[in-house]
């Protein structure tokens, strides 16, 4: 799958999440809910690195879920980057391989 068929994949997700929680996704909820995110993705890697309350799971449950708060962030990024109309292969391709010359 590429890119674009995942964002479209995402936007159809997080559209039946707001609707289903009446969310209005304006460019506040997209930056603030990453951000959201980003926090989630923290307080697991605390926890995965023995900083954090364990709050009884297992260290394989916590490294699950660690792995799915970074699914998090990163599908939040794509719904960013479609909702502010970025392409994100060019500025990647311009921003990080440029680098590979």
């Amino acid at each position: 799958m590429n890119i674009k068929d995942l964002t479209d994949e995402v936007e159809e997700v997080s559209k039946i999440y707001s609707k289903k929680f009446d969310i209005d996704r304006d460019g506040n909820w997209f930056v603030l809910k990453l951000q959201e995110e980003m926090g989630e993705l923290i307080q697991s890697y605390l926890m995965m690195i023995k900083q954090g309350r364990h709050k009884g799971k297992s260290p394989e449950e916590i490294k699950d879920d660690f792995h799915k708060e970074v699914a998090d962030v990163f599908s939040h990024i794509l719904l960013l980057a479609k909702f502010y109309q970025i392409d994100l292969e060019k500025e990647v391709e311009e921003k990080w391989l440029k680098w590979k010359e």
